[in-house]
């Protein structure tokens, strides 16, 4: 009989929470959704409250709460017999998340090469050097971080209130699946040439750099996570 993947020991490695201006509730969830992102809750992870709320020094009540908050957002599922887990997600999972990122971020792309202000390409830029950085330097939750703010910026600068608010449930997911790159160079230098199609003002050669990068990022992700196939 296969094991079953047993609930990490949090006591201890999760940062302390209270911040006066946030409630706990969103607190928890921002914590367990970066370890599950960064891979330190890897699916199929038992997320048991009690536990979680020791290892945070915090009541199950914001505990509880955080974890529905992050089930309406995909990252944990309750499964039978086993309660709540973080997500399994199949390879028909992850071509569909690639599917509908296709669709709306060569539109957030089109967009904002067609809206972007000088500002907006400066603060563009500036993420790209902080990814050449992290690139440099091997420092890979730098380099994750950067990338995230790269397609988050660009999702700003697309000026869509409802494009915007179509993404935002998916980034997490989305950041997820950029997490599991193992070849952060030829991303990088498609960064690089969508930052110049946007900056060109073209919202063509922006979409076809899209299509492009977004195309690649699929190869690699489904390379790395079913290496069988």
């Amino acid at each position: 009989m296969s094991m079953q993947p047993q609930p990490p020991s949090l006591t201890g490695q999760l940062p302390a929470l209270g911040a006066a201006h946030r409630s706990l509730r969103d607190q928890v969830a921002e914590v367990l959704r970066e370890r599950i992102i960064r891979g330190a809750l890897p699916p199929g992870t038992p997320l048991v409250e009690r536990t979680l709320a020791e290892g945070l020094g915090v009541s199950r009540v914001p505990v509880r709460d955080a974890l529905s908050l992050l089930k309406g957002e995909g990252y944990v599922t309750q499964e039978p017999r086993r309660g709540v887990v973080v997500t399994r997600l199949v390879r028909k999972d992850v071509e569909e998340l690639f599917d509908v990122r296709l669709a709306l971020e060569v539109l957030a792309v089109r967009l904002a090469a067609e809206r972007a202000t000088a500002d907006d390409l400066a603060g563009l830029k500036e993420t790209l050097r902080q990814s050449g950085l992290a690139l440099k330097a091997n420092d890979t939750e730098a380099l994750l971080r950067s990338n995230q703010a790269f397609h988050d910026a660009i999702t700003q600068m697309a000026k869509n209130d409802l494009l915007a608010s179509l993404l935002n449930p998916l980034e997490g997911r989305l950041h997820w699946l950029l997490s599991q790159n193992d070849d952060p160079l030829p991303l990088h230098r498609e960064h690089e040439k969508l930052y110049q199609a946007i900056a060109s003002g073209d919202p063509d050669a922006a979409g076809r750099e899209s299509v492009a990068h977004v195309t690649t990022s699929r190869e690699l992700c489904l390379r790395r996570l079913y290496p069988e196939r």
